[in-house]
């Protein structure tokens, strides 16, 4: 098609027309473009990006089509790097949450990851059968041997990342979400002996990355090569250094102009963008009031990932509600009108007390492809209460009983292809307590084919779970 080509063309030509002739760097997803077809009347933007009479280039299509594009000039983007910052460095910033001797946690489907900060990364997994005691499987992914892991700096191999180093040269970025992202790294080395690499230390670096609303998740757990991982902290203490500050990457504009004899905008790409329109249409998502009152209904959401700039990051494990009060929240969570999200990888969950589960996966291109796992019934949950465990209680040392789990049965869910009878899900609502009060950890097992267990831990079920009733149903306290 000559349209894209064009479009391709002008992209090219940003790489090789810079400001003064000078070639810019090779052309990456870091800096997005966008065409632009004003027409005859062109204004062009007073802020941001620069643009220059004599900075343009002429553009043909295979249908002798013509058009004079104005290219910007494209900054480096590091104009905020090169203030005289004169602050603590990264070390320096993290330095209160090595001290704090406080851990952070993921939870996945088998194993559960524990970043001890300054001091050790943990792989582990309880398991506990009736009547006998809890057996645990473990690896340490890293230890930091040194008692201050700030105190010498310039010892890379168990340490953290060199300040003065890291001063001189070009801050380390990884991509997350499509975004190259700046991180502070903290090396971790004798871990628990890796039979793979002939029982030698597991090994893991560390990265933290600066974000605002954070406290101190762990975003991801990656083995990048046998028994060396990589660990990626949110975390807000980075966010004071300039430096490691996330900054959404602006959309730069070409503004093309028809010469004369040429349409405001090549016909081949106007006859492109109306196919295209066409091709949606029978996908068009039916706007919530269209909906029927059926299973349909629970396709809606609430939820909004934390955000970073203008950039969404992976829904992470733990994700946090905030904003409502207690009071209100509770209410709403136990309507169902307030919805939990969570989970990892290509699935996610959305969880809504008294309605339903469902396992969904978000796409730009084909939308959204969800999964219901299962429905809400109480006569269907107080016959399954009376053959299972509903509660689960806790001895306080004071001796007094309180309630530490409920678990709730929701059948009914799609049907599946594997045993053609429809999916059940038991879910484990739990208290959790954390420094964050409405902080949220969601995850899945599959113990049986398309019967599952959601596990839900959150400081917001701790204040409901003592309304338990017999059956484990909930109310809003008294």
């Amino acid at each position: 098609c000559p349209a894209p080509v064009l479009l391709c063309g002008l992209l090219a030509a940003v790489v090789a027309v810079g400001e003064g002739g000078r070639a810019l760097p090779q052309l990456s997803d870091d800096i997005p473009f966008r065409v632009n077809w004003p027409g005859t009347e062109l204004s062009l933007p007073t802020t941001g990006v620069l643009y220059k009479e004599d900075n343009y280039i002429i553009m043909t299509t295979v249908d002798k089509e013509k058009y004079k594009c104005l290219l910007p000039l494209i900054a480096s983007g590091n104009e905020e790097e090169e203030k005289d910052y004169k602050g603590p460095t990264p070390g320096e910033l993290l330095e209160p949450l090595f001290k704090q001797s406080s851990c952070s946690y993921r939870i996945e489907s088998y194993w559960t990851y524990e970043v001890c900060h300054g001091k050790h990364i943990r792989q582990y997994h309880e398991e506990k059968e009736t009547g006998q005691k809890i057996n645990i499987q473990e690896y340490y992914l890293g230890n930091m041997i040194m008692k201050n892991p700030l105190s010498e700096p310039g010892s890379q191999e168990l340490c953290c990342g060199n300040d003065l180093f890291l001063s001189l040269t070009q801050i380390p970025t990884k991509n997350i979400e499509g975004q190259m992202t700046p991180y502070y790294s903290v090396e971790l080395g004798n871990g628990t002996p890796c039979s793979l690499r002939q029982n030698l230390p597991r090994s893991s670096t560390v990265m933290y990355i600066c974000h605002p609303e954070a406290k101190h998740e762990i975003l991801s757990v990656a083995e990048v090569t046998t028994c060396e991982y990589e660990v990626v902290i949110l975390t807000p203490l980075l966010c004071n250094h300039p430096k490691y500050r996330f900054r959404a990457s602006p959309v730069n504009d070409i503004f093309c102009q028809s010469l004369p004899g040429s349409p405001l905008k090549p016909h081949n790409l106007e006859q492109l963008e109306k196919q295209q329109e066409m091709l949606k249409m029978p996908f068009r998502r039916v706007k919530e009031e269209e909906m029927p009152s059926t299973k349909e209904e629970k396709f809606s959401s609430i939820h909004k990932p934390v955000a970073v700039g203008s950039h969404q990051l992976l829904t992470v494990g733990t994700t946090h509600i905030s904003k409502l009060t207690d009071e209100q929240l509770i209410k709403e969570f136990l309507s169902g009108s307030y919805c939990f999200h969570g989970g990892v990888g290509w699935w996610k969950y959305e969880f809504c007390y008294g309605k339903y589960v469902h396992q969904y996966h978000e796409d730009k291109e084909s939308g959204k492809t969800s999964v219901v796992v299962g429905t809400w019934s109480k006569e269907e949950h107080i016959e399954w209460s009376r053959k299972n465990v509903a509660r689960t209680f806790y001895l306080r040392e004071d001796g007094t009983q309180t309630v530490r789990m409920v678990s709730h049965f929701y059948g009914n869910g799609d049907v599946c292809d594997l045993t053609d009878k429809p999916r059940q899900v038991t879910v484990k609502l739990k208290c959790k307590e954390s420094d964050s009060p409405h902080a949220v950890t969601i995850y899945m097992l599959e113990p049986h084919s398309c019967q599952y267990i959601l596990g839900v831990e959150s400081p917001v079920i701790c204040k409901i779970l003592d309304t338990a009733d017999e059956y484990g149903l909930l109310s809003v306290p008294s």
